[in-house]
């Protein structure tokens, strides 16, 4: 095998973030979809559950999970523009940006996706049925597969939240965040400047495959936010220069002079996740204390493909939502927190009173008593941590 393969499918927002990375670095891929025969018959048995995306490399390793394939390459040296920017401080908030677009902007994705059918269904009935059969398959046969994951589909979307009653606030706080990225965008090409980063790919996830692809969705941001459209082509495509942006707008951005439409984005990640979050670590912290005998490498599950270990309650824009708690979401979190906990101390200066004047000065405080650990492909527990010292006085 000469180049990578990523398995996935179009309409997938994980898969999206990684085909996005691999054009914009020039790394050689195939893409195959989801129903090719390998993926069943070989792929999933080695990654050991259905999961997408999926990378196999040149040299016969699996990848999977969007954040680790990154991470992998950059790591490998692979990337002819790290996702990774210079700045101590951006690469924090590029990862910030990485977790919210990954995970803080599923409802919006999963309400827009499967709430218009008027507008959506004859495309995803194609779209998923041609990805998910085998190259081939009659037409019964694609619709039974789209039909099937359509079903688990709708499901997963009540587990974000999404509910006729909290339809409206989602709507709202939708257009709130494509206003504010579209400001943004009328003066940077990308979330930090000159070239994507680690919060650019998280943010182009739910932005291309479900917000920016499906048709309802689609023309809308069109017609609400024409430079979050563009900047989903661009990012689409291959490396190149900022095109229609001026040499001293496709600058990266300076670290001790953040832009306010940059905070105002910050800002919203605030007010709009940082309740979910505060939400799901108390939850997991509770489950964990149910569970002390739970061995290390594991995930206490009875089914360890399964990604969600319970459900919570928390208030936001005015409704209580009940949602599903993944470990994946700690994952990214701690990405986070590990990144501030390096830098130096004018850079962790700058990081405190960018969480204080937006509102996310929580975030460094909301840790698990267990790190969440990846092995085999699966999302699970390390050792029990001991407990925070107090500050000296």
């Amino acid at each position: 095998m000469n180049s990578h393969v990523l398995y996935g499918m179009p309409a997938s927002l994980y898969t999206g973030k990684v085909r996005a990375y691999l054009m914009q670095q020039g790394i050689a891929f195939e893409e195959r979809t989801a129903g090719d025969p390998r993926f069943l018959a070989s792929i999933v048995p080695q990654v050991g559950r259905w999961i997408i995306p999926v990378l196999e490399c040149p040299d016969g390793r699996i990848l999977q999970d969007g954040a680790d394939i990154i991470a992998t390459l950059e790591r490998e040296g692979q990337a002819c523009i790290s996702a990774l920017p210079r700045d101590p401080l951006l690469r924090v908030i590029a990862r910030l940006f990485e977790w919210f677009g990954g995970e803080g902007l599923l409802r919006p994705a999963m309400h827009y996706r499967w709430n218009f059918d008027a507008d959506n269904l004859p495309f995803l009935r194609e779209d998923f049925g041609l990805a998910l059969a085998a190259p081939g398959a009659s037409q019964a046969e694609r619709d039974e597969r789209f039909e099937r994951a359509a079903g688990r589909m709708r499901k997963a979307a009540t587990s974000f939240g999404v509910t006729p009653e909290s339809a409206p606030a989602i709507e709202a706080a939708y257009l709130e965040f494509l206003d504010l990225f579209n400001a943004h965008l009328a003066e940077h090409p990308f979330l930090l400047g000159e070239h994507p980063s680690l919060g650019d790919y998280g943010l182009y996830a739910p932005l291309h495959a479900h917000l920016g692809r499906d048709p309802h969705p689609a023309r809308l941001m069109q017609q609400r936010a024409a430079r979050v459209w563009r900047w989903t082509e661009r990012m689409g495509q291959g490396a190149h220069g900022p095109l229609e942006y001026g040499t001293a707008q496709a600058a990266p951005l300076d670290a001790a002079n953040l832009p306010d439409t940059l905070k105002a984005l910050i800002r919203f990640i605030a007010r709009d996740y940082l309740p979910e979050c505060e939400a799901y670590v108390a939850y997991t912290n509770e489950w964990l204390a149910r569970h002390p005998a739970l061995a290390t490498g594991s995930n206490g599950l009875e089914r360890p493909g399964d990604r969600s270990i319970g459900m919570t309650t928390f208030n936001w824009r005015g409704h209580s939502l009940r949602v599903a708690v993944m470990p994946y979401r700690l994952y990214l979190l701690q990405q986070i927190q590990d990144e501030a906990a390096s830098l130096g101390p004018e850079s962790a200066g700058r990081w405190q009173r960018l969480l204080d004047e937006t509102g996310l000065g929580a975030l460094p405080r909301l840790t698990t008593i267990r790190r969440v650990e990846r092995r085999q492909h699966l999302e699970v527990w390390g050792p029990v941590l001991p407990p925070a010292k107090e500050p000296s006085t």
